[in-house]
């Protein structure tokens, strides 16, 4: 429930009550609940940025649309975790596109492999056939073709 400090707090309680249209005890206790956490400066005055003031009229909203404190309290939680859920996604959809890119590049190395492969072995058969010599049947065979029929000796 903390609010973003990236800005220094630039408010003093008076201000950014008339601001946000409310009363400076309803910001302490808003302070006290932890729905608001301004800045403090060396002399423990409150500080409220921006971001605080956004986040008082988000909650001024709430309450005129009829929550209670403890409503208030869940909405602005469930909305954080919300916002952490939507950049967790991004974070992903980040990771799965760089994910994406690297499976392209390794389908791109397979494909190059696969070239190559099929060229070297286009080449080998290419070699095969130069030395491979074809030997048939002929005339010139030591062995007749034709066996003669012998006799059977034992009969």
């Amino acid at each position: 429930m903390s609010t973003d400090k990236t800005t220094s707090g630039v408010y003093l309680i008076g201000i950014v009550a008339e601001l946000a249209g409310m009363h400076p005890q309803t910001l302490r206790l808003y302070e006290r609940r932890g729905l608001i956490r301004p800045s403090r400066s060396a002399g423990h005055t409150r500080r409220y940025s921006d971001a605080d003031l956004a986040r008082l009229r988000r909650i001024q909203a709430l309450s005129e649309a009829g929550l209670n404190i403890a409503g208030i309290e869940r909405v602005l939680e469930l909305e954080r975790q919300l916002a952490e859920a939507g950049q967790a996604l991004a974070a992903l959809d980040q990771q799965l596109a760089e994910a994406g890119q690297a499976l392209a590049a390794l389908d791109q190395q397979l494909e190059t492999q696969r070239t190559e492969h099929r060229a070297e072995m286009e080449r080998a058969r290419r070699s095969m056939r130069a030395e491979v010599v074809l030997v048939t049947r002929g005339e010139t065979a030591l062995v007749p073709l034709d066996r003669p029929p012998t006799r059977n000796r034992g009969r």
